[in-house]
């Protein structure tokens, strides 16, 4: 199994050798990995190592169990390009489809469903919107579809302060449903003039991973997205979560001066 002198766990030395053996094509997408007694002998391991050997894959996108019949080799090719776009009604995502290989869908082909309920800011989202914690915001939840299947999730909030009693302080429901966080805001009088991204990873939660269809734990993109007002009043915040081995982002940076 390698080195005698190698300090990682067993465990972890599997998962390694079973990697590598998928990214060089020894193991195959749609190939079953060795199963537990393989495993066992191959390495000369327990059941509890091989098992989380296979966990460790399986939370890193490599494989997924097919029930009754074995834990298989994922794709784990990219499906295509989220364009990040300002010139798109974002609702709060704003971006395009590009495939792999080329060809560039419009923003439509992005549907989403969404579900608004007020709430009560918690401290990490009070603090990005510069309000107390607590304080009252709309919360509203965004499952983004394309061809019929999730691309990504985003959780928003926006100051009651700022929209309630107002035509849009629910995003996706009035006259002004559906027209994104600038179109919304400008008809009340309030001029959004840029966007923030903080973009970052970290593992799946379980109901993440049910509804992009990975494992938990597995690695997502974690973009934080704030609007700001001329003022530089925060007037929008909000999480967007994509499959980091399915989806990859794409800023156009235009230079001026």
């Amino acid at each position: 199994m390698g080195d005698t002198d190698d300090a990682r766990p067993v465990y972890q030395r599997i998962a390694d050798d079973l990697r590598r053996q998928i990214d060089e094509g020894t193991l195959r997408v749609g190939a079953r990995i060795p199963s537990r007694a393989e495993l066992k002998r191959s390495y000369t391991a327990s059941d509890q190592t091989v098992d989380r050997a296979v966990r460790v894959l399986k939370s890193a996108g490599y494989a997924e169990g097919q029930f009754g019949r074995g834990v298989f080799v994922t794709d784990r090719a990219p499906v295509g390009t989220l364009l990040r776009s300002t010139g798109a009604v974002d609702s709060p995502f704003a971006a395009r489809i590009a495939a792999v290989g080329g060809g560039v869908g419009p923003a439509g082909g992005v549907v989403w469903e969404a579900v608004s309920n007020a709430a009560h800011a918690p401290d990490r989202i009070a603090e990005r919107l510069r309000i107390a914690p607590g304080d009252p915001v709309m919360c509203t939840h965004y499952e983004y579809l394309a061809d019929r299947r999730p691309v990504q999730l985003a959780t928003s909030w926006e100051p009651l302060a700022i929209t309630e009693g107002t035509d849009v302080v629910h995003p996706e429901r009035g006259p002004y449903a559906r027209r994104g966080v600038r179109g919304r805001l400008a008809a009340i009088g309030i001029r959004v003039v840029r966007a923030a991204e903080l973009v970052g990873a970290r593992p799946a939660t379980s109901p993440e991973a049910e509804t992009l269809g990975c494992s938990p734990g597995q690695c997502v993109t974690a973009v934080e997205r704030t609007h700001y007002d001329e003022d530089e009043r925060p007037v929008e915040t909000s999480d967007i979560v994509v499959r980091a081995d399915r989806w990859r982002l794409e800023y156009g940076i235009t230079f001026t001066g």
